[in-house]
């Protein structure tokens, strides 16, 4: 224990004056102990101080996935005011450089513990539209439900909306259409496979080949809510073990806060490439993939009980 002194306490009380109690709390205790474990609360609380108020309801279950400027409003302005106050609070100085890649409260998160701890920053978190999943994953539509995605070194989280329009629903069940719940552990895969080729970092020269990616097995899967067409799911994955060939995730659906489908363990085997180097390109349009040859449609086939 490192003891704060009154007038330290008292400045950092004024600095967190508009902030939550529990924010105060957590920055205190951090002076004191240097304990990493206190700054999710310091950060997601600095960062409810310069939302707008209808929006800091999304920041009560600090879902790391919230984006700064499209799901809590903050544009560049704000995010600077959001840096100065973390650094005051935190004793630390961030490089304006470094924020380029904060696109999520995970982002910040994660930066603000690997500069206080000391290590290398973690791969910025990507963000895919469908349009770049449908060209980067061999699974393709109407097979494919993943609408938007974000992958980083921690894992992967995406979105599907049920339309209703999907061919399994005109069976699944006659006049009241509902969600398979082993099209919802596809769905889980899927989105193991995109982390495999968007988030996984291979050995120098290779690449991992999205034809050599299929279902093993998967373990512990438990449905706890039926989910109807205008139902968003909420997916997330993230890797447990890593050893090529076989990659096992644990994963999670769930609708607004309710859990809907859970997966202990989804295992896929997977296998790498060589990266060909390509000559400069002669016309445009060819339509071939990296390696010269059209990516597979092959789906991913995953079989479960509802």
């Amino acid at each position: 224990m490192k003891p704060v002194a009154p007038e330290e306490e008292a400045a950092l009380r004024e600095s967190l004056k508009r902030c939550s109690p529990s924010t105060f709390e957590a920055a205190i205790q951090f002076r004191k102990t240097g304990n990493p474990e206190h700054l999710p609360a310091v950060v997601i609380g600095v960062i409810e101080r310069f939302v707008e108020p209808d929006l800091r309801v999304k920041l009560k279950d600090a879902d790391d996935d919230l984006r700064l400027i499209e799901d809590l409003g903050i544009d560049s302005l704000t995010m600077m005011e959001i840096v100065i106050l973390v650094e005051d609070v935190l004793q630390m100085s961030i490089n304006n450089d470094e924020l380029r890649n904060l696109r999520t409260v995970g982002d910040v998160k994660t930066f603000i513990d690997c500069k206080v701890r000391g290590l290398p920053l973690p791969m910025p978190t990507k963000f895919l539209p469908i349009e770049q999943i449908a060209a980067t994953m061999p699974i393709q539509p109407p097979f494919l439900f993943l609408n938007e995605a974000s992958v980083s070194s921690s894992g992967a989280n995406a979105k599907y909306k049920i339309s209703g329009q999907e061919f399994f629903l005109q069976g699944h069940f006659k006049d009241n259409p509902v969600m398979p719940a082993s099209i919802m552990l596809e769905a889980l895969g899927q989105l193991a496979v995109l982390y495999l080729l968007e988030g996984l970092t291979p050995e120098p020269g290779k690449v991992v080949n999205p034809q050599m990616i299929f279902f093993t097995g998967c373990e512990g899967v438990r449905a706890h809510r039926v989910c109807k067409p205008g139902d968003i799911l909420t997916l997330s994955i993230k890797p447990k073990r890593m050893k090529m060939p076989l990659a096992t995730f644990e994963g999670a659906i769930r609708v607004g806060q309710e859990k809907a489908v859970i997966a202990e363990e989804i295992t896929l085997t997977f296998g790498f490439s060589e990266v060909v180097v390509q000559p400069a390109p002669a016309a445009a349009g060819s339509g071939e993939g990296v390696n010269g040859s059209a990516p597979s449609s092959t789906p991913l086939r995953v079989a479960a009980s509802a």
